[in-house]
């Protein structure tokens, strides 16, 4: 009597033949190991980053997507424990599908919040489904792994581990210095997707391939192929994508757009009824003047600090050169040093005609120095003093910018400053968000500084708030006024700016919290009041 075998060709714990060269393979397995790590955490520095550029918040941005994926991971792994059987065929799909999922995942975001105002629960959706596919790759690279050569469990785990976060480590490096820089956020995303479809493809194709049916391979090689195409057509219509979905964000026609490793940049330009040109700019979706009125905002800003003595002044921020064309108006300023993080910035300033137009070419001024810096890293070296310091930084939404409004900055300020030294802030809307606009003012007297606060109307912004300051707690508040031998200007002049120190019942200072470092009160103060608008 004959008895026939049970086929066990499936059974995850019989021990398989070593693939052919298996030094080789192993090697080849490791790396895609390294390069699936790479795309991975590239994938999520994506989201994260879209996140802050569109909404804020990058702390909650960061924090959502991390722990959906984090969690999402975790699901992913049980999840492949049945596919462990099939480890080969699972894995090429699964990498097929990351891969789509990851490459257009910026894409589709970027979309649903241009059309259809859900990104929240979109972008939740999106790491949900992202770190689930990443979850399931480790489980099934240590079966293939162990099938090439048998090791102890603790001993692949460490060799797995080590490659991962490895390339986890490649990855978080290239993206912001490599894949942001040439290739910008969406067409990013699809370039590591399409790495990530031909890791999966070589894992199947070459390194087992002998253990794969030739059907298999071949329908295999048909979904790579097919995750290729796709990709590559999102990343050749890329430009016409992007465009479309930016302009249904803003109002009017939009001129110059870029996202930097810092910011995205948009300028729109239209022209009203009175044939009279409505410049733009926008950081991050939020305006930052209008060339209708901008001068309102800039005199505002500048003249009052350059009443008095003013050889040396030091602009931070200000990348688009306003500010800078007021101080340039007076002709017994010898230096200006100008200090903006991004160099984007400043060479749209420089190079885009209707904006050097609009700040009279400041930058190629020869009196103008030019630094592109962290101004709150750059104030630690500072080791020149200046008469007048002009702060024209975006509002403090984020915690990178909340920064910039605490204690320990505008201490950090005094090394810049002579004893008689002018400083002004601006300090955002006493209307709008009156609670984050009195604490930047408590904030810079609790440094030990002297204050005076004003604020003036500025049409395509409302009510908008600055806070003059002098160095040191004794003595009277800095003067509001204007040089003598200040130029002619259209909005301010003496009468304004002694209106402009008189503050309404309801907007009068409020018992609000210093802002620090670790307590960053002006950001909690700035996200609770402008939601609302």
């Amino acid at each position: 009597m004959t008895t026939t075998a049970p086929d066990r060709s499936t059974d995850p714990t019989v021990v398989r033949p070593p693939v052919t060269h298996s030094r080789a393979a192993r090697f080849l397995l490791l790396l895609a190991v390294f390069v699936c790590a790479a795309c991975g955490l590239v994938y999520e520095l994506a989201l994260t980053a879209l996140g802050s550029y569109l909404i804020g918040n990058s702390v909650t941005q960061t924090s959502v997507v991390i722990s959906v994926m984090v969690f999402a991971m975790g699901i992913g792994s049980l999840a492949a424990k049945p596919m462990q059987r099939r480890a080969v065929g699972a894995f090429a799909l699964l990498e097929g599908a990351l891969a789509l999922v990851g490459g257009l995942s910026v894409l589709v975001l970027y979309i649903t919040f241009a059309w259809l105002r859900i990104y929240m629960p979109a972008m939740v959706a999106v790491s949900f489904l992202v770190g689930l596919l990443i979850g399931a790759e480790i489980p099934l690279l240590m079966t293939l792994l162990q099938r090439i050569r048998r090791q102890e469990a603790g001993s692949a785990v460490a060799d797995m581990f080590a490659v991962d976060y490895v390339g986890a480590l490649v990855g978080g490096l290239c993206f912001p210095l490599l894949l942001l820089p040439t290739f910008g956020q969406l067409r990013g995303a699809l370039v590591v997707g399409a790495v990530n479809a031909v890791a999966g493809v070589v894992v199947v194709l070459w390194i087992f391939r002998r253990e794969t049916r030739r059907a298999v391979r071949l329908a295999l090689l048909a979904g790579g192929a097919a995750v290729l195409a796709v990709l590559g057509t999102v990343y050749v219509l890329a430009d016409d994508i992007e465009v479309t979905a930016r302009q249904k964000l803003y109002r009017d026609p939009i001129v110059h757009a870029e996202t930097t490793v810092y910011q995205d940049i948009v300028v729109t330009r239209s022209t009203a009824f009175t044939g009279t040109p409505d410049m733009r700019l926008f950081l991050n979706g939020d305006l930052q003047f209008s060339s209708v009125d901008e001068y309102r905002y800039h005199e505002a800003l500048v003249h009052p600090a350059l009443s008095g003595k003013r050889t040396s002044v030091l602009i931070l921020g200000g990348g688009d050169g306003l500010a800078l064309r007021e101080v340039l108006r007076y002709d017994d300023v010898e230096r200006v040093t100008l200090v903006d993080l991004d160099p984007a910035m400043t060479r749209l300033a420089r190079t885009f005609g209707p904006l050097a137009d609009l700040n009279d070419d400041a930058f190629g001024d020869p009196r103008v120095r030019v630094v592109h810096a962290d101004a709150f890293n750059w104030l630690r070296d500072a080791d020149r003093r200046h008469d007048t310091v002009v702060i024209d930084f975006p509002d403090p939404d984020t915690a990178a910018l909340a920064k910039l409004y605490s204690v320990e900055f505008y201490h950090l300020l005094r090394h810049a400053l002579h004893p008689d030294s002018r400083v002004v802030v601006q300090a955002g809307s006493p209307f709008f968000a009156p609670k984050s606009y009195w604490s930047i003012a408590t904030t810079i007297a609790e440094a030990g500084y002297r204050t005076t606060a004003y604020q003036v109307d500025v049409p395509s912004f409302g009510n908008w708030g600055f806070v003059l300051a002098v160095p040191g707690a004794d003595g009277p508040a800095p003067a509001l006024r204007l040089a003598e031998d200040a130029p002619s200007l259209r909005f301010l002049d003496d009468a304004v700016l002694r209106a402009a120190s008189v503050f309404p019942v309801d907007r009068r200072p409020q018992d609000v919290r210093a802002s620090t470092l670790m307590d960053p009160a002006v950001l909690e103060y700035t996200r609770h009041e402008w939601q609302n608008y």
